[in-house]
């Protein structure tokens, strides 16, 4: 009985050893991750006065429909993104200039290198900003997003915490949470140059802040970036897997106007609700460039 007992014993702290090891090596990895620094050379861009109405306009209209409003909130004074035991707290900063917000020495070229690379003014990558979708904004939608901030009341507002939980540090390690500043070739950054307008161009401009999701190629699947409650986001291609195969480009814009399906079944909070304020000559131009992608199977990225 004394040998199996020790045998137990052994057995059991050789475990909490292991365990031990796994946690400190993903703690190690995520934080060489989260702490390496990038050096950029940020291009900067025409940001138009705070006073050039059209200007703001645009950029409001990009703030509100590319997901800026949905992690720093309406005011831009920063909003939670979620709180969740497993994925941790993560709270998008105060934007505005009030207390907690940006720096005053902050200035135009800070700003496009956060929003174009994911790159902090120190040099650090921006945990879950997603610059991949941001990194071909034309240079006049650049602008006129910048502009926006800028124009914005101070808000004073402290940011909330960024707590990585034992899931999001464990998906960082290992590589399955890619910050925006790893994926983006900074030396090759090349904005785009785009007419707005009913066209496969202009819709593949637009659909690019999709891919967060739905993946590079728009076949949706496991979303990593989001809590373990978060659904697989929808196949976008023509594949039969996928229900945008059989809608009309009719359904596909009542679908995104209304978050329901043409089912009348409700399409997941997760799908941000801004996407409905999205122009009707954006939403044909997305669907036109749906419509010319290879099918794939679902999460098959």
């Amino acid at each position: 009985m004394k040998t199996l007992l020790k045998i137990l014993g052994y057995t059991l702290g050789a475990l909490v050893l292991l365990v031990g090891i796994a946690a400190l090596a993903i703690y190690t990895g995520s934080n060489a991750r989260l702490k390496k620094t990038y050096v950029v050379n940020v291009k900067p861009v025409n940001v138009p006065a705070v006073t050039d109405a059209a200007a703001l306009a645009r950029g409001k209209h990009l703030a509100t429909t590319r997901g800026c409003t949905e992690c720093h909130g309406a005011d831009l004074g920063g909003a939670k993104v979620f709180e969740n035991g497993a994925m941790g707290k993560v709270h998008g900063p105060n934007l505005t200039r009030g207390r907690g917000g940006v720096p005053a020495e902050w200035g135009d070229l800070d700003y496009v290198r956060a929003i174009r690379h994911g790159v902090t003014r120190d040099g650090r990558g921006l945990f879950l900003m997603p610059s991949a979708d941001y990194a071909q904004f034309s240079d006049s939608d650049m602008g006129s997003l910048v502009a926006f901030v800028k124009s914005m009341p101070p808000v004073d507002r402290a940011r909330g915490p960024v707590q990585l939980g034992p899931v999001a540090r464990t998906l960082t390690a290992v590589g399955k949470i890619k910050l925006a500043a790893e994926i983006i070739d900074h030396a090759h950054v090349e904005p785009a140059v785009v007419t707005p307008g009913v066209s496969v161009d202009y819709g593949r401009y637009v659909a690019a802040t999709c891919t967060g999701c739905h993946g590079p190629n728009f076949s949706g699947g496991k979303i990593d970036v989001g809590p373990p409650d978060w659904p697989p986001a929808a196949n976008l291609t023509p594949h039969a897997d996928g229900r945008i195969s059989k809608w009309t480009e009719a359904d596909f814009i009542q679908a995104v106007r209304t978050a329901k399906r043409p089912d009348g079944s409700e399409i997941n909070p997760v799908m941000p609700r801004a996407f409905a304020q999205l122009e009707d000559t954006e939403l044909r131009a997305i669907w036109a460039y749906f419509k010319t992608l290879p099918a794939a199977a679902t999460g098959v990225r």
